[in-house]
């Protein structure tokens, strides 16, 4: 299954419109944007939670400021890379690079966000079976969705592989 249904027709009309006007003013006028509609929902078999290697992934704009490049938040047209974080990072070693949520919750409670302590008590409890070493974050603001498909999905998937992952769990900023 396509990641966006109809993906050419997609590019050509954000194309035409969204980045069109964006090259030419420099302005995200977002009611030229059309977010892609998929019909049908993706899907694939189900786990059992009790047996998975879980990978949490965030769309935070998470990262190591001592040791990773922040994400270009101030970029309009996105930063579409992935970093990787180890699972028993202390919250006040990760920072966020994303200005386009309101950090409120998340400077209150990292968790809200990258819920990887609760996801260790869930192991712990076994109702989760394992963790991978590492989440994976970027930056949810990604205007050109054929980008995402291209790139920062399969980059996701490869980082996920390459740790064991049989499962996912997607927090959304």
């Amino acid at each position: 299954m396509d990641i966006i249904e109809n993906h050419d027709a997609w590019v050509e009309t954000y194309t035409q419109n969204w980045l069109a006007h964006y090259n030419e003013t420099g302005e995200t006028k977002w009611d030229l944007y059309n977010r892609p509609n998929n019909k049908t929902a993706p899907s694939g078999k189900a786990i059992d939670l009790k047996q998975a290697k879980l990978v949490m992934i965030s769309s935070a704009g998470a990262y190591l400021p001592d040791s990773q490049e922040a994400y270009d938040a101030e970029n309009d047209l996105g930063d579409y890379t992935i970093r990787l974080i180890p699972n028993g990072t202390a919250y006040d070693k990760i920072a966020y690079a994303h200005t386009h949520y309101d950090h409120t919750a998340v400077n209150m409670d990292t968790q809200v966000l990258i819920p990887t302590g609760h996801l260790r008590d869930l192991v712990e409890a076994g109702e989760i079976g394992s963790l991978t070493d590492d989440f994976i974050s970027f930056m949810g603001y990604q205007p050109n969705a054929a980008q995402v498909a291209e790139e920062t999905v399969p980059a996701i998937i490869e980082a996920s592989k390459a740790q064991g992952a049989t499962g996912a769990l997607l927090v959304p900023s």
